[in-house]
């Protein structure tokens, strides 16, 4: 069976999780084929398994402008009638204004470069990550190819936008449609028909060798290190981590705690850090290739993510997985995977609870993390295994395409 895959951005650093799953379907038998969108941003891949997926990685918005258009004219050419009938679906439901008009006629642009691929290599199914554009664009290759198509939806994305998405279109027209977690498969049938809720899967996200096998699974320090690994955005909470980290230190407790990731608002973050004299407290990685995010994680007493939205962060399965307690907003799919026999849940947005958590894990006693650590390991173990996952999902490949081998 061959399948293809289309992300907005494949492969980044924080779709790692992406990749451990096309290997875990690649495992079960079936050939993959990867196709981005856009191209990935080398400077952010140092984990030398993602960038092996470069090469690998055929790239929609490289082939050019003109072969682009060709593709597209030739697919109105061929088939008219089902050209047409496409371009209704891309173009249903948008604002007549310049720029969405332009948006959606890209779609189908980059739907009609994807489609004659698909064809050519006798493509099976398509699946997409993410409800956003590369749904799109995956739902309209579908009607172009007559080749059957899913996507999984992560959230929390799609979920601020369901109707200017179309989340219902998209769940009619799929195959089938994957939620990570059974939070998000309810946000999926508030936005479809009853009549396509038996089409909405929950297959989660998970984690491979290197957090499950044991041997990175470590005791937990004595020393009162902490560990956060995000994205530098407003979304994760990030600035009111450093807030917390602020008060802490003006509560006199002595700690050290380590940011892995980067983005957008690291000059903010910086500002923060010197503004609130934390050079000595708080320390920025930047990105980091997964044996390094290991190594803070194995060096840190809980991982800390006060996210504002989400869907289930993998980071906290990770953590989990090497018997790390995590202290974690209840929002979303999280509550599913934690709860207080393995982290601290608190509400987003409370700065006092994220204090008092982050207090509680720098002096809990060894034994207690131990315990919290082994409880949340298990249960990764149980839901969040990648290649459990990626058979589950190899599975609903055959089921939509009929069982092909």
């Amino acid at each position: 069976m061959r399948v293809a895959y289309l992300i907005n951005r494949y492969p980044a650093a924080s779709h790692s999780f992406i990749r451990r799953e096309i290997e875990a379907v690649e495992a079960e038998g079936t050939e993959v084929y990867r196709f981005s969108v856009r191209p990935a941003q080398l400077a952010e891949l140092p984990d030398e398994r993602d960038r092996a997926e470069v090469p690998k990685t055929l790239v929609l918005l490289q082939l050019g402008v003109f072969r682009v258009l060709f593709d597209m004219l030739r697919a109105m050419i061929l088939s008219p009638a089902r050209f047409f009938a496409t371009m209704r679906t891309a173009f249903s439901g948008v604002e007549w204004k310049p720029g969405p008009l332009i948006r959606r006629a890209a779609y189908l642009a980059e739907a009609s470069a994807l489609s004659r691929r698909l064809r050519a290599n006798r493509i099976d199914h398509l699946h997409a990550h993410f409800g956003t554009n590369p749904a799109m664009v995956a739902r309209l290759a579908s009607k172009l190819s007559g080749i059957p198509f899913s996507f999984t939806v992560h959230g929390p994305d799609e979920f601020d936008a369901p109707v200017a998405l179309d989340l219902r279109g998209k769940v009619a027209d799929s195959s089938f449609s994957v939620a990570i977690s059974s939070y998000g498969r309810s946000q999926l049938m508030r936005w479809s028909r009853f009549a396509d809720w038996h089409k909405i899967e929950v297959v989660r996200c998970g984690v491979d060798g290197s957090f499950l096998d044991g041997l990175n699974a470590a005791a937990p320090p004595a020393a009162p290190q902490l560990c956060a690994v995000a994205r530098l955005s407003g979304q994760k909470g990030i600035p009111l981590l450093i807030e917390a980290a602020s008060k802490l230190k003006n509560q006199g407790k002595q700690f050290r705690l380590s940011i892995v990731g980067d983005g957008e608002m690291r000059p903010d973050i910086e500002a923060m850090i010197e503004r609130y004299q934390l050079q000595a407290f708080v320390h920025l990685v930047g990105w980091a290739s997964s044996d390094v995010v290991i190594a803070h994680l194995r060096e840190a007493r809980a991982m800390v993510l006060p996210s504002f939205a989400e869907g289930l962060p993998v980071v906290i399965m990770e953590a989990l997985a090497l018997k790390r307690p995590v202290v974690v907003t209840a929002i979303a799919g999280t509550p599913e995977l934690v709860d207080a026999s393995c982290g601290w849940l608190i509400p987003a947005g409370s700065i006092d609870a994220l204090v008092d958590a982050m207090k509680a894990a720098i002096e809990a006693p060894i034994d207690q993390l131990a315990e919290m650590g082994r409880t949340g390991r298990a249960r990764v173990a149980a839901q969040h295994d990648a290649l459990q996952n990626g058979r589950q999902l190899n599975m609903l490949f055959h089921r939509s395409s009929g069982g092909c081998n």
